[in-house]
């Protein structure tokens, strides 16, 4: 059985509070879990100490029996210094997609045909 700790979501329509569960992988993201182990507000200020509550104790125990946090859980663990968090980087995630770097190209070839008309008159 693969342990994740993840967030389940409550709260109401377009005012979310999450819950960070420890849950077997194939359960649903709302249904049974484990153990409640802290709380996400998002709705709170990103400075308010209330935001994220984490119990540190039963994080580390559930880590060190195999349990795998998810992205966002890990976020918060490498904030409270409970786990570290590898720095991702995705150097193509600025670039213009296929489509804009096309139309960048024609641009540039009527630009260059422009150019060669008006040097050649």
């Amino acid at each position: 059985m693969s342990l994740k700790i993840r967030l389940a979501r409550g709260g109401s329509k377009k005012r979310p509070y999450y819950t960070v569960v420890v849950a077997d992988a194939r359960s649903p993201r709302d249904g049974r879990f484990l153990e409640k182990l802290g709380s996400w507000n998002p709705m709170l200020a990103k400075d308010d100490a209330k935001r994220v509550e984490l119990n540190e104790e039963r994080i580390k125990h559930w880590i060190a029996n195999g349990a795998q946090p998810t992205d966002r859980v890990l976020r918060f663990l490498a904030e409270a210094n409970i786990a570290t968090r590898d720095v991702k980087n995705n150097p193509n995630k600025a670039k213009p997609g296929k489509k804009a770097q096309e139309r960048v190209a024609e641009r540039a070839q009527k630009a260059a045909e422009v150019d060669a008309a008006a040097a050649a008159e």
